[in-house]
């Protein structure tokens, strides 16, 4: 059966009817489509979000406008467009389009749409969109399948991934496609969707602000899994005969896989705030505790694995790298195992940066340096630290004076300076001495000393030189 017969197509005559009474029929109600679909983007200035690949001037919006379909493979996030922009492309260049499921397809979808795009190819001369989505749960020779036909204009190939291609994609197929990587809709992008739907599909229904928030929470960047909400509490409200749906309405005809990351009617980023804060309190328990309410509310795992890694850099950072390191780790277990069994790798995560010494020294610099520059003038490159690859900037003194670290005693070059002029001695990152960043703050002090006596020695570099 054809896509356009699933969503909205018409429905043959014996679907049309239904049994009543002594044998009447009547007509049947079709079957509403889900709010997603109804909602999916017509025309690429529909799709809300992805400016970086769809805004002016970007990479996917110039092979719209220059009508030059590629192979290529989309990656990120559920529900940010990955699917929209497949069929977006095939209708803008009048492409038969082809989808296939690689969690529910096999070689025998492949040999179908080779055959389909074959008889397509006959008789336009154009090739099949194909699309695969979730394209890394294919094997490796079934991904290889795909290869002959891409090389000979057959297909053009378009595959959607949640996973990182060049782990999940084998190189033939990965090296013949771009990679475009999707991001998660911001807050504002949320807003305007969720407000597009409700004008669109619900003008009779209205959100109460406190379920905007909650909604807009919920949805954590993606689109479907705000419709879907919207689609459950909005029809609910219209069958009710109910005006506005406030916080206890929407907690009410939640489903248990949508319904707020609390059961008690806290903020929902008030749990988030204490999980983080437990963890920055060097308190175990307490980040376990809020970690489990949350899972238990409803929340999405790869949401906390994704604060857990924030939490790593911005809390421990160099006092003990293996903090990062550790919730990476979760996150892929995560990936790998899903739930409940990945769980525990995010729960030992957010333990172990708990219990790890903390910093937030270099969070404080980061900050402090953009601050910094935002505000200061663009001060030049210093030309001895300048690359010089032609001859005409060697004569011009690019790079000249040097000093290359290596050949130092120590590999330090005592008393050089690094920053621009004018900014000699400036210090932002200042380590605690507390875990590794100990030894970091001794080694610094050390080499501080050392420039100290190269330019009291007349070692050091004087502006002018070089």
């Amino acid at each position: 059966m054809a896509e356009d017969d699933l969503f909205g197509g018409a429905l043959d005559a014996q679907s049309q009817m239904r049994p009543r009474g002594h044998g009447e029929t009547k007509p049947a109600q079709p079957m509403l489509r889900p709010l997603a679909e109804r909602m999916r983007p017509q025309t690429l200035d529909e799709v809300i979000g992805q400016k970086h690949l769809l805004g002016p001037g970007a990479p996917l919006r110039v092979a719209f406008e220059n009508h030059r379909p590629h192979s290529m493979i989309l990656w990120g996030p559920p529900g940010v467009g990955k699917t929209t922009l497949a069929r977006l492309m095939a209708q803008a260049f009048d492409l038969p389009y082809i989808a296939i499921s690689a969690v529910l397809g096999g070689v025998k979808d492949i040999r179908d749409a080779v055959d389909s795009a074959k008889a397509s190819m006959a008789a336009s001369g154009r090739p099949t969109l194909v699309f695969v989505d979730e394209v890394h749960r294919f094997s490796k020779s079934q991904q290889d399948a795909f290869l002959p036909h891409v090389e000979s204009g057959l297909f053009i190939f378009v595959g959607a991934t949640t996973e990182n291609p060049s782990f999940e994609v084998v190189g033939a197929l990965l090296s013949r496609s771009t990679v475009y990587q999707l991001e998660s809709l911001k807050k504002d992008e949320v807003l305007e969707l969720l407000d597009r739907a409700m004008t669109r599909e619900f003008p009779d229904v209205k959100l109460a602000e406190e379920s905007r928030s909650i909604l807009v929470g919920l949805a954590d960047g993606d689109a479907r899994r705000l419709l879907n909400a919207v689609d459950v509490c909005c029809t609910m409200a219209r069958e009710r005969r109910v005006p506005l749906v406030d916080a206890a309405f929407l907690r009410k005809t939640m489903p248990a896989t949508l319904r707020r990351f609390d059961k008690g009617g806290d903020n929902f980023y008030d749990q988030i705030s204490a999980l983080h804060k437990s963890v920055r309190g060097s308190d175990p328990d307490a980040a376990l505790y809020w970690m489990a309410r949350m899972l238990d509310g409803g929340c999405d795992p790869r949401y906390i694995a994704r604060r857990v890694v924030r939490m790593a850099i911005e809390e421990v950072s160099l006092a003990d790298p293996r903090a990062t390191t550790i919730a990476l780790e979760a996150a892929e277990i995560y990936e790998r195992l899903g739930s409940p069994e990945g769980e525990l790798a995010i729960a030992q995560a957010v333990v172990y940066i708990a219990a790890a010494p903390k910093s937030n020294a270099v969070y404080s610099a980061y900050n402090a340096v953009r601050a910094f520059v935002k505000e200061d003038g663009s001060r030049p490159v210093p030309m001895y630290l300048r690359n010089a690859p032609t001859k005409l900037m060697k004569e011009l003194g690019y790079h000249q004076g040097y000093r290359y670290a290596h050949d130092e005693p120590g590999a330090f070059a005592a008393g050089e300076v690094y920053l621009p002029e004018g900014l000699e001695g400036m210090s932002w990152y200042h380590p605690t001495d507390r875990g590794l960043e100990g030894r970091i703050r001794e080694k610094l002090a050390g080499l501080a000393q050392l420039n100290e006596e190269a330019r009291r020695a007349g070692k050091g570099r004087r502006r002018g030189e070089g």
